[in-house]
């Protein structure tokens, strides 16, 4: 069942992303995965912004929504940069194009952004640079922070006359005389000849004559009994049954519906475009325009639950974030990593051992075969010497065979004598 989680926690003091470099770092563990969902942070702007603590939910304001998001095709850490146009005022959504993908196990992930001075971000995870994106590229952001300076004019409409057409039927071209719009796409080859030995008299199908009326059957409740079809067995032999038609032919003479040739239009004008015009949205930018980071809040809809948030760091040096990552993070995902291999193995060798009680299983019922009776005690054996030691249940499986097939030869070759 899908869930919306939310909870926010405001900063002792605001933190200013326009100067200098920032780390935005956390930690989150999918336990049970995550199959559609989220495990992003929020990092708000202040309350000034129009929010409340105790209202937080999917509209409040925020500065930068960063983390992991994955349902159906989406599968991508977000990072995604609330940025207000000093032209209109408006605050618009701007997501880093191609980000990474979601790490598919359930340990626990350390995911970093930094934002530095030169207006390059580095996305990491696990201590691993998986991308890095300029602010000011409209290449690395969509859409991008900078409009374009000029848009297409919305008042500007296609004149009436205007002629988008490349080709057009000629105008003077007039149907051949000898051009026959009826006449069949297929005709009969006069030229083929009824092959010999052709049964013309036979049909396909024949009753079967070994089928017989059933004894209860009723021809007043159930009609007149008639029997079953058969393919005709005079007609596998022979060129064919029935009555002989000419196969059908492609027409020579076939030319279909008649249509003008096309010519290069003189009067084409091109696809027609609105003219462009300044964009009164544009402006000038050197440096993104961050909102401060008054509070952190994790705002998700999820179909899972058993997601876990730890250790959230922001920090002005990536230094810092990095010693994090080696004192906090690193141990913990290595003792995971130990323990969720152990636990692999532990189902991988319950698998094994299931199949090989199936195996021994399968083994007493061969030992019991009559046909093997003389050497059921040596078989026996065998089973029990690899059920203490189930690595040779290969080996036990290669000695019964040998066994059985030295008895086959033994019947087919050791009863003959020479002559």
């Amino acid at each position: 069942m899908a869930k919306k989680y939310a909870i926010v926690k405001e900063l002792d003091e605001a933190v200013n992303l326009k100067d200098g470099t920032t780390v935005l770092q956390f930690e989150t563990r999918l336990q049970g995965g995550l199959e559609c969902g989220g495990a992003y942070l929020k990092y708000l702007s202040p309350q000034d912004a129009g929010w409340k603590p105790k209202e937080f939910d999917n509209e409040s304001p925020y500065s930068i929504m960063f983390g992991p998001d994955k349902c159906g095709a989406t599968n991508k850490v977000h990072f995604i940069l609330k940025h207000k146009n000093p032209k209109s005022g408006e605050y618009i959504e701007h997501h880093l194009k191609y980000p990474p993908s979601v790490p598919s196990d359930k340990l626990t992930h350390v995911y970093t952004a930094i934002l530095k001075p030169d207006n390059e971000v580095s996305i990491l995870i696990d201590g691993d640079e998986k991308k890095k994106a300029s602010f000011l590229s409209a290449e690395d952001f969509e859409p991008p922070l900078i409009p374009s300076k000029t848009i297409p004019d919305p008042d500007d409409k296609k004149p009436e006359d205007w002629d988008e057409r490349a080709k057009i039927p000629d105008p003077d071209a007039v149907k051949p005389e000898n051009w026959d719009e009826d006449a069949p796409m297929e005709i009969e080859d006069e030229e083929a000849v009824k092959p010999e030995g052709w049964l013309d008299d036979e049909p396909d199908e024949i009753d079967d004559p070994e089928a017989t009326k059933p004894e209860d059957w009723d021809d007043e409740e159930d009609g007149e009994w008639e029997a079953p079809k058969i393919e005709n067995p005079k007609c596998e032999i022979a060129p064919g049954c029935g009555e002989w038609k000419r196969p059908m032919k492609r027409n020579p003479a076939y030319k279909g519906k008649w249509s003008p040739p096309l010519i290069d239009n003189p009067s084409y004008r091109g696809i027609w475009k609105p003219q462009e015009i300044p964009n009164p949205s544009y402006f000038e930018l050197e440096k993104p325009d961050f909102d401060p980071i008054a509070a952190i809040g994790i705002e998700i809809w999820t179909m899972q639950d058993g997601i876990l948030f730890d250790n959230i760091l922001i920090a002005k040096n990536d230094k810092v974030a990095e010693s994090y990552r080696e004192t906090t993070w690193k141990p913990k995902f290595e003792v995971e990593k130990e323990k969720q291999k152990a636990e692999d193995e532990a189902a991988d060798s319950a698998r094994l051992a299931g199949f090989q009680r199936k195996v021994f299983d399968v083994l007493y019922k061969v030992a019991d075969t009559p046909f093997l009776s003389k050497y059921k005690h040596q078989i026996l054996d065998l089973i029990e010497h690899a059920e203490t030691q189930p690595n040779l249940t290969i080996g036990v499986l290669v000695s019964i065979v040998v066994i059985i097939l030295t008895i086959f030869f033994k019947l087919i070759f050791g009863g003959k004598k020479q002559v």
